[in-house]
């Protein structure tokens, strides 16, 4: 699911795309993904994108939070959470820095992979 939600933002140009490694922090998720969208479209455009492709490969409703807004939009796809801010919203929040003790994943990096998640 990670590499699918990499790809789809990437597919729609959203930028500063962070993988944060969720495992021994919390049991919520076992990614946490961070990216901008330049306009409140682009990260309403890039959350629809996201949440299509996550159903499509889940079989299952996907959660969105924060449309029509669009200044901060999350996307709960059950393994991986997906945060699109708007670039001030983001950087007022500053997740990245609450949940990253250590810098964080490459995000297309294999290593970090659970033995179970399927590749692209």
């Amino acid at each position: 699911m990670r590499r699918v939600v990499i790809q789809e933002l990437e597919d729609v140009k959203a930028e500063d795309i962070v993988t944060i490694g969720l495992s021994g922090k919390s049991d919520i998720a076992d990614y946490m993904i961070v990216a901008s969208g330049r306009s409140q479209r682009q990260v309403g455009a890039a959350a629809e994108h996201v949440r299509k492709a996550a159903k499509a490969l889940s079989g299952r409703p996907i959660a969105l939070e924060g449309m029509p807004a669009c200044d901060w939009v999350l996307i709960d796809t059950g393994d991986v959470i997906v945060h699109i801010f708007r670039p001030e919203v983001r950087e007022f929040y500053n997740l990245e820095k609450m949940w990253s003790a250590e810098l964080p994943l490459d995000p297309m990096d294999d290593a970090s992979d659970d033995a179970g998640e399927s590749a692209l």
